[in-house]
Protein backbone atom coordinates (compact mmCIF):
# COMPACT_ATOMS: atom_id res chain seq x y z
CA UNK A 1 0.00 0.00 0.00
CA UNK A 2 1.56 3.47 -1.14
CA UNK A 3 0.69 7.34 -1.83
CA UNK A 4 0.10 6.99 -5.28
CA UNK A 5 0.77 10.59 -6.24
CA UNK A 6 1.34 14.17 -5.30
CA UNK A 7 4.26 15.39 -2.50
CA UNK A 8 4.11 11.86 -1.11
CA UNK A 9 4.30 10.00 -4.28
CA UNK A 10 5.58 6.68 -3.97
CA UNK A 11 5.46 6.08 -0.13
CA UNK A 12 4.91 2.70 1.62
CA UNK A 13 2.04 3.12 4.22
CA UNK A 14 2.51 0.79 7.33
CA UNK A 15 -0.40 -1.48 7.40
CA UNK A 16 -1.62 -3.99 10.00
CA UNK A 17 -0.69 -7.25 10.40
CA UNK A 18 -3.75 -8.65 11.27
CA UNK A 19 -7.00 -8.44 9.25
CA UNK A 20 -9.13 -6.56 10.87
CA UNK A 21 -8.51 -3.75 8.77
CA UNK A 22 -9.14 -3.86 5.26
CA UNK A 23 -7.21 -1.17 3.27
CA UNK A 24 -8.26 0.57 0.17
CA UNK A 25 -6.44 -1.46 -2.50
CA UNK A 26 -3.73 0.84 -4.81
CA UNK A 27 -5.96 0.12 -7.79
CA UNK A 28 -9.19 1.13 -6.30
CA UNK A 29 -7.70 3.78 -5.00
CA UNK A 30 -6.15 5.09 -7.86
CA UNK A 31 -9.28 5.36 -9.90
CA UNK A 32 -11.24 6.96 -7.43
CA UNK A 33 -8.47 9.70 -6.97
CA UNK A 34 -8.65 9.94 -11.23
CA UNK A 35 -12.31 10.53 -10.73
CA UNK A 36 -12.81 13.01 -8.28
CA UNK A 37 -9.03 14.48 -8.82
CA UNK A 38 -10.51 18.06 -9.72
CA UNK A 39 -12.24 17.92 -6.79
CA UNK A 40 -9.28 17.74 -4.25
CA UNK A 41 -6.89 20.57 -4.16
CA UNK A 42 -7.46 22.91 -0.92
CA UNK A 43 -10.41 20.67 -0.13
CA UNK A 44 -11.39 19.54 3.51
CA UNK A 45 -11.68 16.16 3.95
CA UNK A 46 -13.48 13.66 6.52
CA UNK A 47 -11.81 9.93 6.36
CA UNK A 48 -13.97 8.19 8.66
CA UNK A 49 -13.43 4.09 9.36
CA UNK A 50 -9.90 5.21 8.38
CA UNK A 51 -8.11 1.98 9.04
CA UNK A 52 -4.21 2.99 7.59
CA UNK A 53 -5.45 6.68 6.94
CA UNK A 54 -4.46 5.81 3.09
CA UNK A 55 -7.37 8.28 1.79
CA UNK A 56 -6.69 10.97 3.48
CA UNK A 57 -3.35 11.28 3.38
CA UNK A 58 -3.84 10.33 -0.66
CA UNK A 59 -5.80 13.87 -0.21
CA UNK A 60 -2.91 15.53 1.35
CA UNK A 61 -0.47 14.45 -1.17
CA UNK A 62 -2.75 15.33 -3.72
CA UNK A 63 -3.27 19.20 -2.52
CA UNK A 64 -5.99 18.69 -0.09
CA UNK A 65 -6.32 22.11 2.88
CA UNK A 66 -6.88 19.64 5.60
CA UNK A 67 -7.77 16.28 6.71
CA UNK A 68 -9.43 14.71 9.58
CA UNK A 69 -8.96 10.94 10.89
CA UNK A 70 -11.68 9.09 12.86
CA UNK A 71 -11.03 5.40 13.57
CA UNK A 72 -12.54 3.88 16.61
CA UNK A 73 -9.55 1.16 16.89
CA UNK A 74 -6.70 2.59 19.34
CA UNK A 75 -3.82 0.51 16.48
CA UNK A 76 -5.52 2.23 13.80
CA UNK A 77 -5.06 5.15 15.24
CA UNK A 78 -1.09 4.70 16.37
CA UNK A 79 -0.93 3.36 12.70
CA UNK A 80 -2.34 6.92 10.84
CA UNK A 81 -0.62 8.85 13.05
CA UNK A 82 2.96 6.94 12.15
CA UNK A 83 1.45 7.53 8.37
CA UNK A 84 1.06 11.08 8.62
CA UNK A 85 4.32 11.53 10.25
CA UNK A 86 6.05 9.59 7.14
CA UNK A 87 4.00 11.47 4.74
CA UNK A 88 5.20 14.62 6.39
CA UNK A 89 1.23 16.04 6.29
CA UNK A 90 0.99 16.16 10.40
CA UNK A 91 0.33 19.70 10.51
CA UNK A 92 -2.77 19.63 8.28
CA UNK A 93 -3.79 16.35 9.98
CA UNK A 94 -6.69 16.22 13.15
CA UNK A 95 -6.63 12.76 14.26
CA UNK A 96 -10.30 11.60 16.40
CA UNK A 97 -10.24 8.27 18.39
CA UNK A 98 -13.75 7.18 17.99
CA UNK A 99 -16.89 5.75 16.96
CA UNK A 100 -18.07 7.25 13.45
CA UNK A 101 -21.57 8.65 14.83
CA UNK A 102 -19.96 10.29 17.79
CA UNK A 103 -17.37 11.68 15.65
CA UNK A 104 -19.91 12.75 13.51
CA UNK A 105 -21.55 14.30 16.46
CA UNK A 106 -18.56 16.29 17.45
CA UNK A 107 -18.04 17.82 14.34
CA UNK A 108 -21.34 19.22 13.85
CA UNK A 109 -21.51 21.05 17.23
CA UNK A 110 -18.06 22.60 16.17
CA UNK A 111 -19.89 23.45 12.96
CA UNK A 112 -16.96 22.08 10.63
CA UNK A 113 -17.71 21.71 6.96
CA UNK A 114 -15.83 19.43 4.51
CA UNK A 115 -15.73 18.73 0.70
CA UNK A 116 -14.66 15.67 0.36
CA UNK A 117 -15.75 12.61 2.85
CA UNK A 118 -14.49 8.99 3.11
CA UNK A 119 -16.40 6.53 4.30
CA UNK A 120 -14.63 2.89 4.10
CA UNK A 121 -16.69 1.25 7.15
CA UNK A 122 -16.01 -2.66 7.82
CA UNK A 123 -18.31 -4.77 5.16
CA UNK A 124 -21.49 -6.22 5.56
CA UNK A 125 -21.68 -4.59 9.05
CA UNK A 126 -24.77 -2.07 8.55
CA UNK A 127 -22.25 1.20 9.28
CA UNK A 128 -23.59 2.95 6.26
CA UNK A 129 -26.78 4.03 6.24
CA UNK A 130 -26.31 4.89 9.85
CA UNK A 131 -23.60 7.05 9.72
CA UNK A 132 -25.17 8.55 6.26
CA UNK A 133 -28.36 9.93 7.90
CA UNK A 134 -25.94 11.28 10.90
CA UNK A 135 -23.91 13.29 8.34
CA UNK A 136 -27.03 14.43 7.05
CA UNK A 137 -28.67 15.77 10.44
CA UNK A 138 -25.34 17.38 11.12
CA UNK A 139 -25.05 18.98 7.74
CA UNK A 140 -21.10 18.39 8.02
CA UNK A 141 -20.82 18.40 3.81
CA UNK A 142 -20.43 21.45 2.23
CA UNK A 143 -22.74 22.19 -0.01
CA UNK A 144 -21.41 20.87 -3.40
CA UNK A 145 -19.53 18.23 -1.05
CA UNK A 146 -19.34 14.15 -2.08
CA UNK A 147 -19.30 11.35 0.09
CA UNK A 148 -17.62 8.46 -1.26
CA UNK A 149 -18.82 4.90 0.30
CA UNK A 150 -16.32 1.99 -0.35
CA UNK A 151 -18.17 -1.34 0.65
CA UNK A 152 -19.34 -5.07 -0.64
CA UNK A 153 -21.21 -5.37 -3.39
CA UNK A 154 -23.27 -7.71 -1.28
CA UNK A 155 -24.16 -4.23 1.44
CA UNK A 156 -27.41 -2.60 0.61
CA UNK A 157 -26.80 1.03 0.24
CA UNK A 158 -30.25 3.04 -0.37
CA UNK A 159 -30.36 5.24 -3.08
CA UNK A 160 -31.79 8.22 -0.93
CA UNK A 161 -30.44 8.40 2.44
CA UNK A 162 -31.93 11.33 4.93
CA UNK A 163 -31.51 14.29 1.89
CA UNK A 164 -28.55 12.98 0.63
CA UNK A 165 -28.32 11.15 -3.34
CA UNK A 166 -26.68 8.77 -4.40
CA UNK A 167 -25.06 9.79 -7.82
CA UNK A 168 -22.71 7.67 -8.88
CA UNK A 169 -21.33 3.55 -8.42
CA UNK A 170 -18.38 2.19 -9.58
CA UNK A 171 -17.58 -1.69 -9.38
CA UNK A 172 -14.22 -3.13 -8.92
CA UNK A 173 -14.46 -7.05 -8.33
CA UNK A 174 -16.43 -7.22 -4.87
CA UNK A 175 -16.19 -3.65 -4.25
CA UNK A 176 -17.86 -0.89 -4.93
CA UNK A 177 -17.66 2.81 -4.41
CA UNK A 178 -20.91 5.02 -4.35
CA UNK A 179 -20.58 8.43 -4.67
CA UNK A 180 -23.37 10.64 -2.56
CA UNK A 181 -23.85 14.59 -2.40
CA UNK A 182 -27.17 16.82 -1.16
CA UNK A 183 -30.18 15.63 -3.05
CA UNK A 184 -30.97 18.51 -5.76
Amino acid sequence: MRVISGSARGLKLKSPKNMDVRPTTDRVKESLFNIISDRVMESFVLDLFSGTGSLGIEALSRGAERATFVDASKSSMDIIKENIQKARVNDRSELILSDSISAVNKLGVRRDKFDIIFMDPPYLKNFIEKTLVEISKREILEEDGIIIVEHDIKDEVKDNIEKLEKYREKKYGNTMISFFAWED
